[in-house]
């Protein structure tokens, strides 16, 4: 095997762990969002008397603080919270919609991601 096929060769395979890596990264963040949003509608501060009851503006600054946490930009217009039930009943449902940029030197492309805190 000539030095400029295995030079091509590494470089080939760097780029695709490259990008693996960086879809990746998206997708395991997009997974650990997930699990915060289960977190946060669960409010088991609230359930059990530790916490006061918090509002739709203070579940969406949680959320918003949770993504930065996973390097994820969030408005609050991209958060929906809905509120069923009353009392022991009452259940929070929490989601978001974004997406993600991932750059490949000159090729570039969108992630669609819609987390939320329904089990799946």
């Amino acid at each position: 095997m000539s030095k400029a096929r295995i030079i091509i060769t590494v470089a080939l395979l760097a780029l695709l762990v490259a990008f693996g890596w960086q879809v990746g990264a998206c997708y395991v963040a997009n997974l650990q969002l997930q699990d915060d949003l289960q977190d946060l509608a669960a409010q088991v501060g609230t359930r059990i008397g530790l916490d006061p009851v918090k509002s739709d503006e203070d579940l969406r600054a949680s959320i918003i603080r949770k993504a930065e946490s996973h390097d994820i930009v969030l408005r609050p217009d991209q958060i929906t919270v809905r509120h069923t039930g009353s009392g022991d009943d009452a259940v929070t449902y929490l989601s978001a919609d974004y997406t993600a940029r991932v750059n490949l030197l000159r090729y570039s492309f969108n992630l669609h991601f819609t987390p939320s805190s329904s089990r799946r």
